[in-house]
């Protein structure tokens, strides 16, 4: 079964919950877009959880034959991957005597809202960077799924936009490639992601163009577009100000592209339940240091090699 997490708050009935799913879906375009294949299997033993797929590496072909000919055999590559499911999120605690001044809703909402952006971070970072031959417990992400794959695109030379004037000089040059490398997936993206300076320079670039739009999300927050596919910025690493998708010592850096969907890019979660959830410090038992926690077990897939590209060297600063 395919859920988003809009989707998945019918799991739950509690308002702090639904709440809890909506500051994931506003922390991060991800979570609100991308769909959770939520059919993940237990692995033996009760270790975990696994998901299994196919990637499609090469594209289907068709051809014109002659009467009492047969046709040339080409079959679609595949290869089996797996998964397997990772937890994320946090713990946090409040003394209970706030309870006792009246504050602990307000501190209680403060440390939920702390840790979503904390889990939002982690999990945009894992999505680009992940390796699990680097963090055992987490999953492996697109970078590593893409390279030396044929949508990993690297110019001859560096693109030059760490500048105004390298801007104005190299717009056009720089959008051919970006359009060469779109045409290279095998449909429209669903959006283009990469650090603020990127996203500032395609921006620009955009705008001289004609081809940047903005619009408003359901959260009333601003969307920006090139030729109608959304720019996301993801934002630092968690408990860091460095940025997920790095900049090199020589100032570039790379954007990624990716087609949402269970034939294309697509999260992965346990089934019969929300890929999210949070445990609320509780004031009536003893004890004077209370816990909660917020919590996610997710990982991601990509079924299609051309469903996400790479393009690398472009220089931003």
């Amino acid at each position: 079964m395919a859920i988003t997490l809009a989707e998945s708050k019918k799991f739950v009935t509690d308002d702090l919950q639904l709440g809890v799913i909506d500051e994931f879906r506003k922390s991060s375009y991800l979570f609100e877009n991308l769909i959770f294949d939520d059919v993940a299997s237990p692995i033996g033993g009760g270790a975990g959880w696994t998901y299994a797929y196919t990637r499609l590496h090469t594209q289907p072909t068709a051809e014109f034959r002659t009467v009492n000919n047969e046709y040339n055999p080409s079959d679609v590559e595949v290869k089996r991957y797996s998964v397997d499911l990772a937890i994320l999120g946090g713990s946090f605690t409040i003394d209970r005597v706030l309870a006792g001044f009246g504050g602990i809703q307000s501190q209680t909402k403060l440390q939920i809202e702390q840790k979503i952006k904390a889990a939002s971070a982690l999990f945009n970072d894992t999505v680009i960077n992940g390796d699990v031959g680097v963090v055992a417990n987490a999953f492996d992400g697109l970078d590593k799924a893409l390279i030396g794959s044929d949508t990993e695109m690297t110019p001859n030379a560096p693109i030059d936009l760490s500048t105004s004037v390298a801007v104005t000089a190299n717009y056009v040059e720089f959008l051919d490639t970006l359009d060469e490398f779109l045409a290279g997936l095998d449909g429209k993206p669903s959006a283009i992601m990469g650090n603020t300076k990127l996203i500032a320079k395609i921006r620009a670039c955009a705008r001289r163009q004609g081809t940047y739009t903005l619009t408003l999300n359901q959260f009333g927050q601003n969307v920006e577009s090139y030729n109608g596919i959304p720019l996301i910025d993801l934002g630092a690493k968690p408990n860091s100000n460095n940025p997920v998708v790095g900049i090199e010592a020589d100032g570039t850096t790379s954007l990624y592209a990716a087609r949402f969907g269970l034939d294309g890019f697509h999260a992965v979660s346990i089934p019969g339940q929300s890929p999210v959830k949070i445990w609320l410090p509780d004031f009536t038992s003893a004890g004077a240091v209370k816990t909660g926690e917020c919590e996610m077990v997710t990982a991601v897939a990509l079924k299609a090699s051309k469903a996400a590209g790479v393009l690398r060297d472009i220089k931003v600063q």
